[in-house]
């Protein structure tokens, strides 16, 4: 029984620290270096971000944006993280609704999902503001998956599939109530 319980405090302490969670925060930190004009010269990061706009590699984002890299690169030292960039490719299946976003999310160590959205309809946006683009919608049976720590208050960043398939969209979700679930893990 001891053993158990290691192996489950091991398998909650070390999501971020799974390939998926160090390219999750990679993306976000170099999605906001390339809209600042950041100049790449690793083969993943020529092969995801476009240089034929980039202005140099000393380039500095807004305030908001440096707060988001910096909160980034203490999650990346915290967990050790270490992307390989000579490849040319990440695991990141949401990773075109990303692209579009305009508010960026953060990995969360840990993930929950609602399993069957009982609620209204719910759509999707580009940023923490409904006045931003939609990029989706959640219907009722959808799963929708909590994997980034929260933004303004009532707003979540969230993956969204049926039961059993792949991811359909993504987005920011206002609810600021308990989400409606028929049941809930995580």
């Amino acid at each position: 029984m001891r053993y158990v319980c290691i192996l489950v405090l091991c398998v909650l302490a070390a999501p971020l620290r799974a390939a998926t969670g160090c390219e999750d925060v990679w993306f976000t930190r170099n999605l906001i270096m390339d809209r600042a004009g950041y100049c790449f010269s690793s083969p993943l990061g020529r092969a995801l971000f476009d240089n034929s706009d980039c202005i140099g590699t000393s380039v500095q984002p807004d305030a908001k944006s440096m707060s988001i890299v910096a909160q980034i690169r203490s999650l990346e030292a915290q967990h050790n993280c270490r992307v390989d960039t000579n490849r040319t490719w990440i695991d990141l299946p949401d990773i075109n609704f990303r692209r579009v976003l305009t508010d960026h999310p953060i990995r969360d160590e840990f993930e929950s999902s609602c399993l069957g959205w009982i609620g209204a309809t719910a759509n999707l946006y580009a940023g923490q503001d409904g006045a931003a683009r939609i990029l989706g919608q959640i219907f009722q049976g959808d799963y929708v998956h909590f994997a980034h720590y929260g933004g303004a208050p009532g707003w979540s960043y969230v993956t969204v599939g049926p039961p059993s398939g792949p991811m359909r969209t993504a987005g920011w979700l206002y609810w600021p109530n308990e989400h409606p679930c028929a049941d809930f893990a995580g």
